[in-house]
């Protein structure tokens, strides 16, 4: 996956559906974010995401991209996020596992809340 796809596919999970999240988000993901119980794993690591609202607007900065093994790549961002009134920012990894050839997944995701006016994921 070229760092343009790698993009999209972060991007396109911030304005995920339910739908979209048990796609993409692997089974034996494990999950840091700004709500408790904070750490999320497995099928709970999808339901903690699961029936949030697909933000309005995302930018990133601070992008990294890196590729340790064939099959595993790894990102790091910061995130600003807007929907309706509440902003919320952070600084955020993700590390994708391909399943097969143009199929990959979320295995791990962590968000570290940088200043917003609401802790939502």
């Amino acid at each position: 996956m070229d760092d343009e796809r790698v993009w999209r596919f972060e991007e396109s999970l911030w304005y995920a559906t339910d739908e979209r999240y048990h796609e993409r988000v692997d089974p034996d993901c494990v999950m840091a974010l700004s709500l408790g119980p904070y750490i999320f794993a497995g099928e709970a690591a999808v339901e903690s995401v699961s029936g949030t609202p697909p933000w309005d607007e995302v930018s990133f900065a601070d992008r990294q991209v890196r590729r340790p093994q064939e099959g595993l790549i790894v990102v790091g961002y910061r995130i600003a996020a807007r929907r309706g009134q509440t902003q919320f920012s952070a600084a955020c990894t993700s590390v994708y596992r391909r399943r097969t050839h143009e199929d990959w997944t979320v295995i791990q995701h962590a968000q570290i809340a940088l200043n917003s006016n609401n802790r939502e994921s």
